[in-house]
């Protein structure tokens, strides 16, 4: 069941646990969450354009086509260069640690708080466009541009939803994305230094980050700190600083065991 905290600013003050939620109120979250609705409006936008230069179908087919093969190799690599890299916060400049904060330290710390589990548009969007339209512009110009970003949009939409059914207290009835929700568990759970992908984890195996089953690897003591433990704090403050509490080496109490249960 959605929860109130009064430190949340999203959805005029609503704070959402993933582990207490239902299917139907994920849909009414996810639906009326404002990054998700620009993103939807982008999309339209984007396509409306395409659409209204196109001269040839390859300069719009060809582009999203791109972009559905980049997509997970674009997210792999900022997922484990980026998100789960240490160098941003130890660049010791605020912005850069606000930015680690919240855009992957805070969803470790508690994997199912809804908020953080959705990207800021303010870096969002800009890597979007970054991955999509150089792809796009490559194939087709500048309907190709639009359609690539139209495409990217979407699969943001989509996975950000994916994404959500990995952390909801829900067994999901297909295999595959049962299969997904339980590799993307385990590094959540169990080791974070491998199984990056959200929807694919075809660049994990060509990568050799994947790892099946729990019982391929040990379990490792920084997956909800991701590194940043008591040490690294002290000699890297600003995280913590931001935060307003010592960083977490487990979850709220809220359920490894459960979520792991739902995904077996």
């Amino acid at each position: 069941m959605a929860q109130k905290r009064g430190q949340s600013s999203a959805w005029n003050g609503r704070s959402y646990d993933l582990g207490r939620m239902t299917l139907p109120e994920l849909w009414r979250a996810y639906a009326t969450y404002p990054a998700i609705q620009l993103y939807a409006l982008c999309a339209v936008v984007a396509a409306a354009v395409a659409f209204a230069t196109v001269t040839r179908w390859q300069d719009i087919a060809l582009p999203i086509l791109a972009v559905f093969v980049a997509y997970p190799i674009a997210w792999y690599l900022i997922h484990r260069f980026i998100l789960h890299g240490r160098w941003l916060y130890r660049l010791q400049m605020g912005w850069a640690a606000a930015l680690w904060k919240r855009i992957h330290f805070d969803h470790h710390q508690d994997p199912h708080l809804l908020e953080v589990l959705f990207g800021a548009p303010s870096n969002t969007l800009p890597t979007i466009a970054a991955v999509t339209m150089p792809i796009g512009y490559a194939i087709g110009g500048e309907t190709g541009m639009a359609a690539a970003l139209s495409a990217g949009l979407v699969t943001t939409c989509v996975y950000e939803f994916i994404h959500c059914i990995q952390h909801l207290h829900y067994k999901p009835k297909s295999r595959l994305i049962l299969a997904v929700k339980r590799h993307h568990l385990a590094h959540h759970f169990h080791n974070e230094n491998g199984n990056f992908g959200i929807t694919s984890f075809t660049p994990d195996r060509l990568l050799g980050t994947f790892y099946a089953d729990v019982r391929e690897r040990p379990k490792s003591a920084s997956v909800f700190n991701l590194g940043y433990d008591l040490d690294e704090a002290r000699r890297y403050p600003q995280v913590m600083e931001l935060t307003g509490a010592p960083p977490r080496d487990r979850p709220p109490p809220a359920s490894a065991s459960a979520d792991l249960r739902t995904a077996s």
